[in-house]
């Protein structure tokens, strides 16, 4: 019998012969007569892959592990994966020409409905996801048929995949004077980082995870390897007098990690420690990856070139740098004394006088 259902399970398989070959296939769907014309349509494409040469039809789920094992060394694999995840409830059943502008679109506004996470203790946590979550899923969905059309040539054409429009975000960064009484207000381990953090620039996982071994003490300089930044090239770490200063505080609290506490490594910063800590400042919404925000924006005001900037901070191009461009205005000081003015000043004083 082409037809036949697993234990436990209303969805309909096909399974069938062909050139000698048993092919065993989900149909996707619990309807028999929808599962009976699947059997017949893809007995037919197969058929025709065979006598006239046409290409194999792809599933999602094809596509979707051939990316997993290309992607692999992606920093954000990890978060790629999520939400492959939960793409599966669309997409895993799915030939990658079935996937429609409809279909996306249907994904698109279930992708921004409010939902809940139980907790173990307290109320279930609701979710409103904005625009920026709704779009990352959106450009798994456009990233995979791009290759699968562009490189793997599985496909001849893909549907538009229309991103939904995003806020344009500030940057989110403090004063000096904030940030001293937030360190005031931290335990000491995590001052420490904060301040090694707001001296270097470095993200969260840099810090975290920094090794005696990246560090050279003698000609002030420390790096960060290639597989552990965000843009897959090394970064070189000059540090700063005060960063120094930090380092040689820590130097044989452990004898591999920089930064400890109770003599284990810290790997995890987003504490209860830490929001207390803002709330205690009046800081609401200030993540530990505005420090490095803060960084640049110090940088910027002090006059650092945005080219440099940019080297400092490991940015892969300089349109992430650009967005700290308006907090310096060295660069302009030279010009605004140069157009002809209305009047001279000192005469404005005399009449006002």
């Amino acid at each position: 019998m082409p037809l036949f259902r697993r234990k436990n399970s209303p969805i309909w398989w096909v399974d069938f012969t062909l050139n000698g070959k048993r092919i065993q296939r989900t149909t996707g769907t619990e309807n028999k007569q929808q599962a009976q014309e699947f059997h017949y349509r893809f007995k037919t494409d197969l058929w025709e892959q065979k006598r006239l040469g046409t290409k194999p039809r792809r599933t999602w789920q094809e596509a979707t592990l051939r990316y997993a094992e290309e992607k692999a060394d992606k920093a954000s694999f990890n978060t790629d994966l999520s939400h492959l995840r939960w793409l599966d409830r669309f997409l895993s059943d799915k030939y990658l020409d079935e996937i429609s502008k409809d279909l996306i679109a249907e994904i698109t506004k279930v992708r921004k409905q409010p939902y809940s996470i139980p907790r173990i203790k307290g109320p279930d946590r609701h979710i409103d996801p904005k625009p920026a979550t709704v779009n990352r899923t959106l450009e798994i969905i456009r990233c995979v048929l791009r290759l699968a059309r562009d490189e793997w040539e599985w496909i001849d054409h893909i549907p538009n995949v229309k991103l939904q429009k995003e806020p344009t975000r500030r940057v989110s960064w403090i004063t000096r004077e904030k940030a001293e009484e937030l360190l005031d207000a931290s335990p000491l381990h995590s001052s420490e980082m904060m301040r090694f953090t707001l001296e270097t620039g470095l993200r969260r996982a840099n810090v975290t995870h920094l090794e005696w071994e990246q560090v050279d003490l003698a000609r002030r300089t420390a790096w960060i390897y290639p597989d552990q930044a965000k843009a897959g090239k090394p970064i070189p770490v000059p540090l700063s007098d005060n960063a120094v200063a930090i380092l040689l505080r820590w130097k044989g609290k452990h004898e591999k990690f920089v930064f400890v506490f109770e003599g284990k490594p810290v790997f995890q910063t987003a504490t209860r420690m830490w929001r207390r800590a803002c709330l205690s400042v009046g800081l609401k919404h200030f993540r530990w990856h505005d420090l490095r925000h803060t960084w640049a924006s110090w940088h910027a005001q002090d006059g650092t070139p945005l080219h440099v900037l940019q080297e400092l901070g490991g940015w892969e191009s300089a349109e992430m740098v650009r967005k700290y461009a308006h907090f310096s205005t060295v660069h302009l000081a030279d010009y605004v004394n140069r157009r002809q003015a209305l009047s001279d000043v000192s005469v404005t004083a005399r009449k006002m006088g």
